[in-house]
């Protein structure tokens, strides 16, 4: 995986010797924590491209910005970042067309792949991707991004050209920009929703998944490649079955190849032990392996372990029982409060974020530790993520009342507060009630919601529950998964580790997708058909344990920090986050007696003050 920006501008000219040059090369600076290996710029007339590397294939041939040379004219050159996992079979066939190749990676085979197809090609690739393509004979620049948006690609229209960037951070670095942020991209911050094509600071989007992007003399075009569509599902429940499982044995056999070593992330649930299971097997018949596994735990949480009703088990007695069933090589990454609230921590985690946009409490911390303690011992990890999305597995697909509420299921739900280790509370409980007002959560919210309920694909007839389960999936597809891949991929591309997401794949996606919610919960439980396709590679234990998300600190000694910290940020006038504080309200959370109710109301706050010393981002209100 690797980090990528660049600059159009049809007013300059990149080839002369100008400041241009040392814009750029502060632009790909701040993307060395996505490729800390190797780095490389590309000028020309009106295009300076800029590439950071993590070398996964072909480390001695992959080397960017990579182009494509014809008697000593240049036809193309990219600025790549990602894996296209059936690169081997667009080469064969690109070879039969006359393609000659030079190197091993899948870099080269993206580009003579749009050399051969043009902007169809996209509709070929397999993988999870983010790029951009400059052509000097058109003098035309196509970004393009994979279509479940797995790796984040932002844009910045300028009046003669455009900035972009695999985060905000590389095109914050240049000059024209001045980080702001409005009363909408607080909003968006503060709602836990993750809006397509949003990039929260003014001036800036995110290009959407499943879309390309062209920038000519004339402007700017957007174009969607993919989206989900509504197709009668004729397979028997059986057929259905093997056809999820023949695909999850060919989606994990391509994300095993790689030139460096890899890993799987193991909570013991059922999502990322039959990932690790399926890999196990997987290297086993190429003659490698073990698989190495690994998990995250906390001091003293399974012994002391409180059931919640999100979490009703510790993960350690189950990721021990996977890897011990498939032989893994396992390692538990332990722990402590004191790690959480290092202040050296939480700041290279709002670095890596570039805003506080998750929901996730001390999860996002334990999550870069996670990876930060993986990556002493690999470069590539396959996750679990997004099954819950893909077959159903929350918790609030299965309540009516959330179900059927005329609002996402995850806030129905309170997810914001439940993931962050709570189960009342509310994130912006602590922000002065005249800045609630102007930012109209609710009505943000109402808004984003409808927005993404009129995109909903329909099959002709389909009523009832079915109908709405196929909006509630949906939803979660192109929504509330967002949040979760953009969260991982920030925290693990600060620490140089490439996230590979199986249940991504789009043809599982596709077929998952319109299979019957009867279907998807056969057994009358979550998740129905992974269990089915998955069951003889697990143990019984972890095949039936009742779905838990990612793990929250229980530790009361971090609840003590957050306090001691709120009350640093109170006790200084010049904090920038109180001017957005009802600080009557966040005083109140200072006694011992508050509950745990204002935990992730407290580290917005914490997170909020923290970015706003750290960026120094005018707020538009």
């Amino acid at each position: 995986m690797c980090g990528i920006t660049g600059w159009i501008s049809y007013a300059d000219d990149f080839t002369a010797p100008t400041a241009a040059r040392g814009t750029l090369d502060a632009m790909t600076k701040t993307m060395a924590c996505r490729g800390p290996d190797a780095g490389g710029t590309w000028f020309g007339p009106h295009a300076a491209l800029g590439h950071r590397r993590l070398a996964v294939i072909d480390i001695e041939g992959g080397a960017q910005p990579m182009r494509v040379e014809r008697g000593g004219r240049t036809l193309l050159v990219t600025t790549y970042s990602g894996e296209v996992y059936n690169y081997r079979e667009l080469r064969a066939e690109l070879e039969s067309h006359g393609h000659v190749f030079r190197t091993q990676s899948d870099t080269e085979v993206v580009l003579h792949a749009y050399l051969q197809w043009g902007e169809d090609f996209t509709e070929r690739l397999n993988g999870m991707y983010a790029f951009a393509l400059w052509d000097p004979r058109t003098e035309e620049l196509l970004l393009v991004r994979d279509r479940m948006g797995i790796k984040p690609l932002y844009y910045y229209p300028l009046p003669d050209g455009v900035l972009f960037g695999s985060e905000p951070k590389a095109i914050l670095a240049h000059p024209a920009v001045r980080p702001a942020v409005d009363a909408e991209g607080l909003a968006e911050l503060v709602a836990f929703t993750k809006t397509p094509g949003h990039a929260a600071y003014k001036g800036m989007y995110e290009l959407p998944p499943g879309h390309t992007a062209r920038i000519r003399r004339g402007g700017l075009t957007l174009r969607r490649y993919w989206a989900l569509e509504a197709r009668e599902h004729t397979d028997d429940l059986d057929t259905t079955v093997r056809h999820v499982r023949d695909l999850l044995d060919d989606i994990v056999g391509r994300q095993l190849i790689a030139d460096v070593p890899l890993c799987t992330l193991l909570s013991g649930g059922l999502d990322s032990s039959a990932i690790t299971a399926l890999a196990a097997r997987g290297l086993a018949a190429a003659g490698a392996g073990p698989v190495r596994s690994f998990s995250v735990d906390f001091t003293g949480h399974t012994e002391n372990f409180r059931p919640d009703p999100l979490r009703p088990t510790p993960d350690g007695p189950y990721a021990h029982a996977l890897a011990a069933h498939v032989s893994s090589h396992h390692s538990d990454i332990v722990l402590d409060a004191a790690d959480l609230m290092a202040k050296a921590n939480r700041d290279a985690v709002l670095t890596a974020r570039d805003m506080p946009i998750s929901g996730f409490g001390d999860g996002d911390v334990s999550l870069y530790l996670l990876f930060k303690a993986i990556r002493e011992q690999s470069t590539v990890a396959l996750s679990g993520e997004s099954a819950d999305e893909v077959f159903g597995g929350y918790r609030w697909f299965h309540d009516p009342a959330h179900v059927h509420a005329d609002t996402f299921p995850w806030a129905a739900a309170g997810a914001a507060d439940r993931f962050a280790g709570e189960h009342s509370g509310g994130r912006s409980a602590l922000l002065d009630r005249g800045l609630l007002a102007k930012l109209d959560l609710a009505g943000y919210q109402d808004a984003r919601y409808h927005e993404a309920l009129a995109e909903v694909p329909r099959l002709p007839g389909e009523t009832g529950l079915e109908r709405r389960m196929r909006e509630i999936s949906h939803l979660h597809l192109t929504r509330f998964v967002q949040l979760l891949l953009d969260r991982k991929d920030r925290a693990s591309m600060a620490v140089g580790l490439e996230v590979r997401v199986p249940f991504c794949d789009h043809r599982l996606v596709e077929y998952v997708f319109n299979t019957p919610w009867a279907m998807k919960t056969f057994d009358g439980r979550e998740k129905s058909l992974l269990r089915a396709a998955t069951r003889d590679v697990l143990p019984a234990k972890v095949a039936d344990r009742v779905k838990s998300p990612y793990p929250s600190i229980q530790d009361p000694r971090y609840a003590a920090a957050l306090r001691t910290e709120l009350a640093r940020v109170l006790a200084d006038e010049d904090a920038p986050v109180r001017p957005l504080l009802d600080t009557e309200a966040a005083a109140g959370c200072l006694t011992d007696d508050a509950g745990e109710g204002f935990r992730s109301a407290t580290e917005l706050v914490l997170n909020l003050d923290t970015w706003l010393r750290m960026h120094d981002t005018a707020l538009e209100l």
